[in-house]
């Protein structure tokens, strides 16, 4: 486990330090090229596949992921994690059992505007696009309805080879990556573009076609250097790493969480999407913790 717990540790540092400008006022992205090139050379390489990135066997011969949240349909059963990421996703007149699971929430849908960000959604070119659009619309005009909003059908409960259910049908057995290989290509790259030293851009551009030629399957998906910008990697974030926690991180880092040139579908509540007040980059510190340690005081706002 030793190289496990020193990439993981590479891996937060990593993030941390491509973070660091929102969070401590200070620039770090030399640091997040060294760390995120440390796990880079570190031996893993990406799944052949990306939709085998979240399947019950996950688990098995896993090369891309650093470290995992383990869930197990026998022995960590629970209806958070990858439980809730899989049933949640499921509802309207989607058949359960091809994912592997007793039934359906009827909850998490896409917004059109992450859903736009693919230039074709079917997943017959970007195998990322996996989305469910039979009975739904693509406008988000209900948040309660939900066929109102494409469904994501990235997490499914049952095996890559030969689409078996996981052990149990009601508690998936996906394991869930805190830290894969494909976020640390992304970080290089970021890390270049904003100024910081030890990578270059010709490195950078390497990283990322190669995870574009895993969700293409092939070259046809390939960039220029001209393509990579650091507006186009922010929307490259997206398609890779969606529904795996990353996006608000990823909008404050931007200035694009809570300010209005930068909306989509009911942000701030709204259906066409609004500014948002600025504390709302912190979350609220909770109210049990605030009451179980009177040391402690609420951030502004709230």
């Amino acid at each position: 486990y030793g190289r496990v717990d020193q990439s993981a540790a590479w891996a937060l540092l990593a993030r941390m330090y491509l973070n660091a400008e929102v969070y401590i006022g200070q620039k770090k992205y030399t640091e997040a090229i060294t760390y995120s090139s440390k796990v880079i050379g570190a031996g893993y390489t990406l799944l052949n596949h990306y939709t085998s990135l979240m399947r019950a066997d996950n688990n098995i011969g896993n090369t891309e992921a650093i470290l995992t949240i383990n869930y197990d349909g026998r022995y960590t059963q629970n209806y958070g994690g990858t439980t809730f990421l899989t049933h949640a996703s499921v509802g309207g007149n989607m058949n359960a059992s091809n994912f592997g699971i007793d039934g359906g929430w009827a909850g998490l849908r896409a917004t059109k505007a992450f859903v736009n960000i693919f230039p074709d959604i079917s997943g017959l070119t970007d195998k990322r696009a996996q989305f469910y659009q039979n009975g739904q619309t693509i406008d988000i005009t209900s948040i309660t309805t939900f066929t109102s909003g494409y469904a994501v059908t990235k997490y499914k409960n049952v095996t890559t080879v030969g689409g078996a259910p996981g052990f149990n049908s009601t508690f998936c057995d996906i394991d869930f990556p805190l830290f894969r290989l494909g976020e640390q290509y992304l970080i290089y790259a970021e890390a270049v573009l904003r100024g910081g030293t030890g990578g270059d851009q010709a490195t950078a551009l390497n990283y990322i076609n190669l995870l574009r030629t895993r969700a293409y399957e092939g070259l046809g998906g390939n960039i220029g250097a001209s393509t990579l910008t650091l507006d186009w990697i922010l929307d490259e974030r997206a398609r890779e790493l969606y529904f795996e926690g990353f996006r608000r991180t990823d909008l404050i880092r931007y200035n694009k969480f809570v300010e209005g040139s930068y909306v989509w579908p009911w942000k701030g509540g709204s259906p066409s999407g609004t500014s948002v007040a600025d504390y709302r980059k912190i979350y609220p510190i909770p109210v049990n913790d605030l009451n179980a340690n009177l040391n402690l005081t609420q951030n502004p706002g709230y």
